[in-house]
């Protein structure tokens, strides 16, 4: 990615080395590490996260009054920067955007973390990756999920990574417009299975924000280079329903789904980056995902 003197997001809080608390699952991309393990052992994942809520504890407060922390000593402070980077490239697609549908953008915060932070969604652990929590407008990422992107997922290199940061902001995105709010209201009113559904074509739908983002950087900024796309389609396919559940039980439940497979995520990202036209990206009004 070329991105050398490119601005930096002033919307970034480096809260890595401070304490943490209790362990409560949150929804975001990272999720799918914790819904094959519980598949895997035969649990139902559902209570454990909510892809769009996450589960707060009950009558704990937020974290919003948390201020910034010191990072630890030795701290990767260029992938910091790349990171408040890549969410500035979002800041100033998505601002253009809102003012294009006569709606005003309002910024998340991107909040980095080492090992468990708590959000207005509860406590969060690293081990379920990077999440989106509405109840705050934030992204929260452990930087040690790169690594995980890399080594385990086999998905290296900066756009792989910018591609997680632009499916997050989706999900911000999706917030912002009031879908993530129209989904969650049907928890409890459908089927287990029809709000799987729901949740794949939530996510699914936030895959394609992210390449509708790669678009526009790309024709306003040309920040992308030869090979780019691809790390992120490699990226969408290693964190695919069917091949996660594949890689954990030897085989898939297709009803469990709620991110969508492998060819259903590089779709939506692929038609987004094509595209460009958030009308385009209506998820929830086909049959053909």
């Amino acid at each position: 990615m070329r991105l050398e003197g490119e601005r930096e997001s002033g919307n970034v809080e480096d809260r890595r080395g401070m304490p943490g608390g209790p362990m409560v699952m949150t929804g975001g991309l990272g999720t799918l590490v914790i819904i094959v393990i519980a598949l895997y052992l035969g649990i139902d994942p559902r209570p454990l996260l909510d892809p769009q809520q996450g589960n707060p504890i009950p009558g704990q407060a937020p974290a919003a009054g948390q201020g910034r922390g010191p990072a630890p000593e030795g701290a990767d402070d260029e992938l910091k920067k790349f990171v408040s980077i890549v969410l500035a490239e979002t800041e100033d697609v998505w601002r253009d955007q809102f003012r294009r549908m006569g709606k005003t953008y309002r910024d998340p915060r991107l909040i980095l973390f080492s090992g468990q932070v708590e959000s207005a969604c509860g406590f969060a652990s690293a081990a379920v990756g990077p999440f989106y929590c509405p109840g705050d407008g934030r992204v929260y990422l452990d930087l040690s999920f790169f690594d995980q992107l890399r080594s385990e997922f086999h998905a290296p290199g900066e756009f792989a990574q910018a591609y997680v940061i632009a499916h997050e902001v989706g999900h911000h995105v999706q917030n912002l417009l009031g879908i993530s709010e129209q989904v969650s209201a049907r928890r409890g009113r459908v089927s287990e299975r029809e709000y799987n559904q729901l949740s794949v074509r939530l996510e699914l739908q936030a895959d394609f924000l992210a390449g509708m983002w790669a678009h526009h950087a790309q024709a306003t900024r040309h920040i992308l280079e030869p090979g780019d796309i691809e790390q992120g389609l490699r990226a969408a396919t290693a964190i695919g329903d069917d091949r996660l559940q594949k890689q954990a039980r030897g085989y898939v439940v297709p009803d469990s789904f709620t991110h969508g497979t492998s060819a259903q995520r590089v779709r939506w990202f692929r038609r987004g980056f094509e595209s460009g036209k958030f009308t385009d990206g209506d998820t929830f009004a086909t049959d053909d995902l």
